[in-house]
């Protein structure tokens, strides 16, 4: 519990929460990309792909979006217990706390959802 009674403190731990965010998108960015470089790989190439050679590239892109999604919903329930340790005067009035939360775990859905869509797709 914080005593500074300053709505800096607040801010401090919003700026973390945006900074796990884009380290999670960044993840699943990167997963993505792995994902689909494998079959560009497949289409470029004059020699199929062994399923070896597919299956690594699969797995590492689906790994890492997995990875992007804990992230995201990591940091929101982190973010989440950090505000609920705030007093009244750290919190602006009417600021909205929740949506940077609602928007990392609706992240960490799509995340979810790309791997389960490249799992069944493979």
């Amino acid at each position: 519990m914080s005593y500074l009674d300053d709505p800096r403190v607040f801010f401090a731990a919003e700026r973390t929460l945006l900074a796990w965010q884009r380290t999670a998108i960044a993840l699943m960015g990167f997963g993505f990309v792995v994902e689909r470089f494998g079959l560009f790989l497949r289409m470029l190439g004059t020699q199929p792909l062994s399923t070896s050679q597919r299956g690594f590239s699969l797995w590492l892109g689906v790994g890492l979006l997995l990875i992007g999604a804990a992230v995201a919903v990591v940091s929101a329930l982190q973010f989440r217990s950090v505000v609920r340790g705030l007093g009244e005067k750290e919190i602006p009035r009417g600021y909205w706390t929740s949506l940077g939360v609602w928007l990392n775990f609706a992240l960490g859905l799509v995340a979810l959802a790309l791997a389960v869509h490249f799992v069944l797709s493979a």
